[in-house]
Formats: structure tokens, C-alpha cells, sequence
């Protein structure tokens, strides 16, 4: 039983703008994270702020940080889906319900 048999005839749709998302994403998470860390450590070092200051700078970076993570991670997954949606398509295996009716004994078919 061939459970990944490929749809006859079906021809893939051209990459796009996913692939482009996908290869950046890892350089985008990089930056994203190195910049507001360097920004924390240039503030730590200079000492500019006091501890209660530095403490509210500290928290709303990191949640600046975690709230990029996860736009970054809700782009992932949206260009892996379009991705995975102009791969080939497969063929389905029939089901047939309990109350399946051929066309020829549906009364309602018949015009």
C-alpha cells in the first residue's frame, strides 16, 4: 500500500516569497536578540541608570524580546504551511459512509 502516492498531472506551484521568509528567519531571530542585549549591556556597563530604573528597562526588553520571538515564530509557521501547500498533492484514499448512495439509486440525482 502506497500511502504517499503523487496526484497524476499535478504540477507544483513556483517558490516564492516563503523560501525568502524561511532563509532570513535565523539571521532576524540573531538581530533581533543581539540588539536589545547589547542595548541592556551598553546600559548595564555605563551605569546611566540606577537599579530600579535598570530593573523596568530589564523586563520590558526581555518582553520586547519574547514578543518578537513569537511574531517571528508565527511567520515561520505561516511560510512552512505555504510551503508545505505548493508541494505535490497526493491522492486520498476513498471513504465510503454508512449512508453513501450511488448516484443511480439517489432520488434526488434524478432530474
Amino acid at each position: 500500500m502506497d500511502y504517499f502516492r503523487k496526484l497524476p498531472g499535478f504540477r507544483r506551484s513556483p517558490s516564492g516569497l516563503e523560501w525568502q521568509v524561511l532563509k532570513k528567519l535565523p539571521l532576524t531571530l540573531l538581530l533581533g536578540t543581539a540588539l536589545p542585549a547589547l542595548f541592556l549591556w551598553i546600559l548595564h556597563s555605563s551605569g546611566l541608570a540606577d537599579a530600579a530604573l535598570y530593573g523596568r528597562i530589564f523586563i520590558m526588553t526581555v518582553s520586547l524580546v519574547i514578543l518578537f520571538w513569537t511574531f517571528m515564530m508565527v511567520i515561520g509557521i505561516a511560510a512552512f504551511i505555504i510551503m508545505l501547500m505548493k508541494g505535490p498533492a497526493y491522492v486520498a484514499d476513498p471513504y465510503q459512509s454508512a449512508d453513501f448512495n450511488d448516484k443511480e439509486d439517489d432520488p434526488l440525482s434524478r432530474h
